[in-house]
């Protein structure tokens, strides 16, 4: 049997939108040249889901050894956290989308993808799925090949 989408007459969830990340953060963040300056960026602010994404996605870059894996994907699972206690705080029950087009929403999008990707690379494959498909419940215009 085929399951068919529901419409719920048409109309888009109501969105909660972060608010926008200090600039000065993200200047930090954008110039930190080495993993110990972007840590310090994190541990100065350790409720930014844009520093944990940022260092979650350097360790994922540094290279393909398991460790460095772990590494992202604890920095990840942090920043998601941290996301999640910002949209709640910022009026999200669960029930709202949460859009990748509001800028301020992409680092704890960003946390949520990372933590997909590296809970495939170690073999956890059940959170990985479970991220997948809460991207596309927080966002259905996810598409993870242009973010």
């Amino acid at each position: 049997m085929e399951f068919q989408p529901v419409e719920l007459g048409g109309t888009e969830r109501p969105r909660v939108v972060l608010p926008a990340p200090d600039p000065g953060l993200l200047r930090r963040i954008e110039t930190a040249s080495t993993v110990d300056e972007l840590a310090g960026v994190v541990a100065a602010h350790p409720d930014s889901s844009d520093a944990w994404a940022a260092l979650g996605e350097r360790h994922e870059r540094s290279d393909a050894a398991p460790e460095n894996a772990v590494t992202a994907y604890a920095c990840y699972r942090v920043g998601y956290h941290r996301g999640l206690d910002a949209l709640r705080k910022n009026g999200w029950n669960g029930g709202q989308s949460v859009r990748w087009e509001d800028e301020p929403n992409r680092g704890f999008l960003r946390c949520v993808a990372g933590l997909a990707r590296m809970a495939d690379r170690i073999g956890e494959r059940p959170e990985a799925e479970r991220c997948a498909r809460f991207l596309v419940d927080l966002d259905p215009d996810w598409n993870p090949s242009n973010r």
